[in-house]
């Protein structure tokens, strides 16, 4: 599944090509700016709390506890899916055009 927000970088013709050119199960495209209607926001929120209290001293420690951080969400995929329904989004099936 693709999400794609209709920001208007993402609607140049090269982008288009990349998009029709691949075999997605499925396209849906969001208002160019919704973030309730974005999971990914959600996953940085969800990143970004973690981190809340660390103080890692240089910018290689913190790129360090973002990979880690981000690498045990994608093996939580009940976390991901609750990122997903808080969007209130559901996935029906075929492709959608806004």
């Amino acid at each position: 599944m693709l999400v794609w927000d209709d920001l208007t970088a993402h609607r140049d013709a090269s982008m288009r090509r990349l998009i029709e050119s691949r075999s997605w199960p499925a396209v849906f495209y969001l208002p160019s700016y919704a973030p309730e209607l974005n999971p990914a926001e959600n996953v940085w929120s969800h990143l970004e709390r973690s981190l809340g209290n660390l103080a890692p001293a240089t910018l290689d420690q913190l790129a360090a506890l973002i990979r880690t951080r981000l690498r045990r969400m994608q093996y939580r995929s009940s976390l991901l899916d609750a990122f997903i329904a808080h969007t209130g989004l559901t996935v029906t099936g075929a492709h959608h055009e806004p």
